[in-house]
């Protein structure tokens, strides 16, 4: 797949130069600080982490008035400008639906844009930003790096390479620090840069009723992860990732536990990519079908509890982790994927799975009914047969995808199966089945029949 380059009018009369690869539900990125579609597009772990999402989605990427391949003469630098920019791109475009993904500066663009216009936006994605760019590095510092910018573009981009990735090996390094030149002058970098103090979207915040996935790597040094924890306090029920990792930009570094929190967010289905060895050569990765018992979880209210103790989150987090991933080794399944506080597994029988649920939920009772009521961590499962594509070390497909929607639909501390696994255990396992009916699960045409496993009902809130 390769990108298609074209062009929009803005009202103001600025060319904004934009990018479109892959087919279905749009998924725009507002613009970050500098970029430049075609220099970008060159790299193959660039065009690689775009390729993969592109399966699923037109992937729409444009350069900021000022950057890359839009024009260069922008005399106005506010919040409101790039909102405006992000309004004609989409007129133009005549999109009626689609997702966000606000990367560092777009993150308030994103934010805005989903306030003013939450009929179409389905997804809100913010990645690596912050609410107030008046909270990152101190207004001495920060004066001085645009002074470097602006005085030595050279050494200033170098400067910020380190800054922005420091753990990407030579390649990354050389990377960035081209990129920057070619994206902008040094003038415009740091006119860019400075604006970022004037914009606060604090206020908006508990005002975003989009569907909103935060992700954050933990050690980012170009945007604190104090930035993440603020977004995450204050949008109504976002999802917060904690991710690895130092790198700002989400292509460099383990870009696949980015892909992977993106994926699961927008319910993508099957991912089957080629992934570059070379500029003329590809090698796909090779697939099978099969038919398991899926298990999803994740835990209720994980963004409060990360907002309120990080620290004792993740301590906590990881001694339940420890015991899920020996009760799935007990009961001879597999755990395909785990990021953040969701888990993902896979079992060859459906009595294994749903045993090992019950397991799992037994001894957090235990482990809750230690801690205070506000720090207790109550994962919701959710288990499905069905069929899947494999791909040697990640599954795929429908049957994923119901196990994880069906998972919300569990409470805390409980369990939710399909009718598919209803039918298998029913009479093999003497549990408390509640019937919760019909329900529609997104991208499967017909309703999925569900029952809850409570344990323990009356412990359960």
């Amino acid at each position: 797949m390769e990108q298609r380059i074209q062009f929009c009018l803005t009202g103001e009369g600025a060319h904004i130069a934009y990018a479109t690869i892959g087919q279905g539900l749009p998924l725009i990125w507002p613009a970050y600080w500098v970029s430049h579609l075609e220099e970008e597009w060159k790299h193959s772990f660039f065009r690689d982490f775009f390729r993969r999402l592109a399966v699923n989605h037109t992937i729409v990427k444009y350069d900021k008035h000022g950057c890359g391949l839009s024009d260069r003469d922008r005399t106005e630098f506010s919040l409101e400008k790039e909102v405006r920019d992000l309004e004609a791109l989409i007129d133009h475009l005549k999109l009626q639906r689609f997702a966000l993904f606000g990367m560092s500066q777009g993150g308030p663009t994103a934010i805005t844009y989903a306030v003013k216009y939450p009929q179409f936006v389905s997804h809100l994605i913010l990645y690596g930003t912050w609410p107030r760019g008046n909270a990152g590095a101190p207004p001495e510092l920060k004066a001085s790096l645009c002074n470097l910018i602006r005085t030595s573009w050279g050494l200033g981009s170098k400067t910020l390479a380190d800054v922005f990735v420091p753990d990407s090996g030579m390649d990354g390094l050389k990377y960035f620090t081209k990129l920057q030149r070619k994206a902008a002058t040094g003038e415009m970098a740091a006119l860019l840069l400075e604006n970022e103090e004037h914009i606060d979207v604090t206020e908006l915040l508990p005002q975003v009723t989009t569907p909103t996935l935060i992700t954050h790597r933990k050690g980012d040094r170009a945007c604190s992860i104090q930035g993440g924890r603020e977004l995450a306090a204050s949008i109504p029920n976002a999802r917060f990732v904690l991710l690895e990792g130092i790198d700002h930009l989400p292509w460099l570094g383990d870009s696949e536990s980015v892909l992977s929190a993106v994926e699961e967010f927008l319910g993508d289905d099957t991912v089957l990519v080629s992934k570059s060895l070379s500029e003329n050569q590809a090698e796909k990765k090779e697939y099978k079908r099969k038919l398991i018992a899926i298990l999803s979880a994740d835990v209720k209210g994980y963004s409060r509890l990360m907002s309120d103790d990080e620290e004792e989150t993740i301590n906590t987090l990881t001694a339940y982790r420890e015991v899920m991933f020996n009760l799935i080794k007990k009961y001879r399944g597999r755990v395909i994927d785990s990021v953040g506080d969701n888990l993902l597994a896979e079992f060859n029988s459906v009595l294994d799975a749903v045993q090992c649920s019950v397991a799992i939920q037994k001894d957090h009772k235990v482990k809750n009914d230690q801690l205070p009521e506000n720090r207790r961590m109550k994962y919701r499962i959710g288990v499905n047969l069905g069929d899947v594509v494999e791909d040697g070390e990640r599954i795929y497909g429908d049957g994923v995808n119901i196990a994880a929607r069906i998972q919300g639909l569990a409470e805390g501390g409980a369990i939710s199966i399909s009718s598919t696994v209803y039918d298998q255990i029913e009479n093999k396992l003497s549990l408390n089945y509640n019937y919760l009916g019909e329900q529609s699960v997104k991208n499967i045409p017909k309703p999925v029949r569900v029952y809850q496993i409570k344990m323990e009902p009356d412990d359960f809130s």
